[in-house]
């Protein structure tokens, strides 16, 4: 098929899946994951496969430095232990639990190896379907976990099917060696790439250049840490975390607003593409499944799914307990089951497992075919389809579980614009004094940033009726319809041929931008 065609009936199954998502209230992967599985359907798609390094190499940087960049490092520090033992030990014992369990289902030894790499580390992009669910601090440890754990499974991996091929020797100096060389390697990369990045856009003015440079940084990360065998993976996290510390003070407004922009669309479209893909390629993977039947296949999926989903549910009820008992300065907090049990049902598996499952080799070092390369495919495939199903239990088990509302970012929010505008008014006789600036226009700034501090302890003290809060409905309101009336008499005028285009669309942005601040969180909806 032409790929003008492929594109289009892409972005069409991006469009209608994501349609579909809002509609029925699906979260928006397994949607768009049906939508790749109908595309299948069509007899010039079945041709088109899904190449593992496109994941790789071109989705997987550019989601993971997304992702990092708006993961909270505070948060990240405060769960350091949990994230480490769930990207670590967590991984290992689902990829030895799986490939035991396969093992006994038929698999030979290496296939099976491989098979449980491919489907121990959960998905970062799926994250985003719990993340509106749950409180912070739980969504920034999944997210965290999924950025990370990935780097664990692909040495596994390679380890994995590198002893199948005939290529690699298991030794335990060796295996150490590799996952030193792995997270060492690949958080030193990320900081040095994060530090030079930090200091070029310091530099930078133009906004544009400044874009590249962010595109580039991930891609950079990745491929000097794969140039020494490190992870790709985790060098793209540790340089997307050193951005998100470095970014407030270093790039410019305009820059940042154009990022948001640019980034919020780029990242969606590859993260729904992607899921569409995945879908598209698990036809592929029933097509192609020869070495067995079906019905045993069918069979390995499903025991293969509760093995990943048990280990995980064990590990969560056993692991940090046990890791409690050991350090006493946490003591022992009973009662918090309920919030595990979330985070066991939300242990979703994605596109980087099926990536590995397709980069399995077609060939040993022999010239033999790899054994059961598809069953490998076949099971990951479906492994990710009932993981994300999951997503349908999530929100009844979330209900179930009654978590507390999450309050803290609104009250940090509130807290930061307090501060600041207190902060503000403080430095504004001297601020002015500087600047040499009229009388009259710091009356008119100080009054201006009063109402602003009184809105805020308004709301602060929950006070709905207080005069400064019904003042700023009743300004925000006419304001709104001010801006309207100005949009329509500017393309008005512009329908009468007394401006051009250019004008209207300068015009217009700035009306838009007016827009935005009066509105709840800068969002216009």
């Amino acid at each position: 098929m032409p790929g003008l065609e492929l594109v289009v009936l892409l972005g069409l199954a991006v469009l209608l899946g994501r349609m579909a998502s809002a509609r029925f209230g699906i979260a928006p992967p397994i949607t768009l994951l049906a939508a790749g599985v109908l595309l299948g359907f069509v007899p010039a798609l079945r041709a088109v496969h899904l190449p593992p390094e496109l994941v790789l190499l071109l989705f997987l940087p550019v989601l993971l430095y997304w992702e990092s960049l708006n993961t909270s490092l505070r948060e990240i520090r405060a769960n350091l232990r949990g994230i480490v033992l769930l990207s670590t030990t967590l991984v290992i014992a689902t990829a030895s639990v799986v490939a035991v369990v396969a093992h006994a289902l038929g698999l030979p030894w290496g296939p099976a190896w491989v098979l449980g790499a491919a489907v121990a580390p959960t998905d970062a992009t799926a994250v985003g379907v719990v993340a509106r669910l749950l409180p912070r601090s739980q969504v920034t440890v999944l997210r965290a976990e999924s950025l990370v754990n990935d780097g664990t499974a692909l040495v596994i991996y390679g380890l994995a099917v590198g002893v199948t091929v005939g290529e690699e020797q298991l030794g335990a100096a060796h295996v150490g060696r590799l996952f030193l060389l792995a997270y060492i390697g690949g958080a030193a990369v990320g900081a040095v790439t994060g530090w030079v990045a930090a200091q070029v856009r310091r530099r930078q003015a133009d906004p544009l250049t400044g874009q590249v440079t962010m595109v580039l940084i991930p891609f950079t990360a990745f491929l000097l840490a794969e140039v020494i065998h490190a992870s790709g993976v985790l060098a793209v996290v540790v340089s997307g975390l050193i951005m998100s510390q470095a970014a407030p003070r270093v790039v410019r407004a305009e820059m940042r607003v154009q990022a948001q922009a640019f980034w919020t669309v780029a990242t969606f479209l590859l993260n729904a593409a992607l899921f569409v893909l995945v879908g598209l390629e698990l036809q592929s993977a029933v097509r192609g499944l020869t070495s067995t039947a079906l019905s045993s296949a069918l069979t390995m999926v499903v025991v293969v799914t509760a093995v990943v989903v048990a280990v995980r549910l064990v590990f969560l009820f056993t692991v940090p307990y046990v890791v409690r008992l050991l350090d006493r300065r946490l003591g022992v907090r009973q009662g918090d089951h309920r919030p595990r049990l979330v985070s066991a049902f939300a242990g979703f598996r994605g596109a980087v497992s099926l990536a590995a499952a397709l980069a399995v080799p077609d060939l040993l070092a022999s010239g033999e075919p790899f054994p059961n390369r598809d069953m490998i495919v076949f099971v990951t495939g479906g492994v990710i389809v009932l993981t994300l199903l999951q997503g349908l239990l999530l929100p009844a088990v979330v209900r179930w579980a009654r978590l507390p509302r999450d309050i803290a970012v609104e009250n940090e929010h509130h807290l930061a614009e307090t501060r600041a505008t207190e902060e503000a008014l403080h430095a504004m006789p001297r601020l002015a004094a500087d600047l040499g600036t009229d009388p009259d226009v710091v009356d008119r700034m100080s009054r201006e940033l009063d109402k602003r501090l009184q809105l805020l302890r308004a709301h602060g003290a929950g006070a709905a009726d207080h005069p400064a809060v019904r003042h700023d409905e009743h300004y925000t309101s006419l304001y709104r319809e001010l801006i309207a009336h100005k949009r329509t008499t500017v393309v008005r005028l512009r329908d009468e041929r007394r401006i051009d285009d250019t004008v209207l669309r300068q015009v217009q942005a700035a009306l838009d931008l007016e827009e935005v601040r009066l509105s709840p969180n800068g969002v216009v909806e």
